[in-house]
């Protein structure tokens, strides 16, 4: 008993750091902004009331959290614009995405069959886009997509097409630019699950008659489905408060909760409803965190 009190304590140790990373920069923040949330506007610095006297006493307490409502809410719930951006930005993410499985799992599969010699080269440039600043990446798109951008130029010149085409500022700008940023995200955990697999197991269905696409179906991806996940959920959940992509490639009609966050807060100056905005996008995204936590859960068991 004695000698396992030093490693308990060691464990807590250990884990004392990041719980208080999540109490300063996660907790607290986010309790800052359930109150913004629960205040109204005001023409004020700061923007919005009620705000805490810390010399009022309990007086002082008790006014303050009379004061505070959930107006901000309501108005979240009846006002068709919040409910179709955050329908919006659930459907961008889920539609980017399901193509980034699609592009990014015979990605990963190509990698992890890679000669090893390669596989480092390779994965480096998967990471590369990183080396580059997304603002400047997504920029790029716009120049690529636009009326008289390098797209239009080649399916002009090949004959393809007779006039251009009407990209920027549509939806599938918007998806496209989502898949193209994302792609890394969905690559790297699902490379690292692939390039774990034993390969005893895909040497034995093939003895036993299978193909390789009838082992990729039966073996291989079923035991990838914890990095699919993993992949899709860090994907998923940036993507629903995605804010940069929307404003730049999508048009005036793309609604996302990201731009309609800015658009309160910066625009309105209506710090309380951005608030409640903001937290309303922590809410959609508790459930793809649980399920990428439970992945990974998974995946950790599914472990030799």
């Amino acid at each position: 008993m004695r000698a396992g009190a030093p490693g308990r304590l060691f464990d807590r140790l250990v884990r004392l750091p990041p719980l208080l990373w999540l109490a300063a920069f996660f907790l607290l923040p986010f309790a800052i902004t359930l109150k913004i949330s629960l205040s109204e506007p005001a023409t004020a610095i700061p923007p919005y009331l009620p705000v805490l006297d810390w010399q009022g006493g309990l007086e002082g307490w008790s006014a303050f959290l009379e004061a505070l409502n959930f107006d901000n809410y309501a108005t979240l719930a009846s006002d068709a614009l919040y409910c179709d951006a955050a329908l919006g930005s659930l459907a961008y993410a889920a539609a980017a995405s399901l193509i980034l499985v699609a592009l990014g799992t015979p990605l990963a599969y190509a990698l992890a069959r890679a000669p090893a010699r390669w596989q480092p080269l390779l994965v480096a440039l998967v990471v590369v886009p990183f080396w580059t600043s997304f603002l400047i990446r997504v920029y790029a798109w716009i120049a690529i997509l636009k009326p008289e951008g390098l797209l239009n130029l080649v399916l002009l010149r090949s004959g393809v097409i007779a006039k251009p085409l009407i990209l920027l500022n549509t939806d599938a700008a918007v998806i496209v630019g989502l898949v193209y940023a994302y792609l890394p995200f969905m690559v790297l955990p699902l490379y690292a699950v692939m390039n774990r697999l034993d390969p005893a197991l895909r040497e034995a269905a093939a003895d036993l008659g299978a193909s390789p696409t009838r082992v990729f179906w039966t073996v291989t991806l079923p035991l990838s489905l914890p990095g699919i996940a993993a992949g899709a959920g860090l994907c998923f959940i940036p993507m629903v408060g995605e804010f940069v992509i929307p404003d730049l490639l999508g048009g005036s009609e793309t609604l996302m909760l990201g731009r309609v966050l800015w658009s309160e807060f910066f625009s309105n100056r209506d710090w309380p409803l951005a608030s409640a905005v903001a937290v309303l996008i922590l809410a959609l995204i508790i459930g793809p965190v649980v399920l990428f936590r439970d992945s990974l859960r998974a995946g950790e068991e599914g472990r030799p």
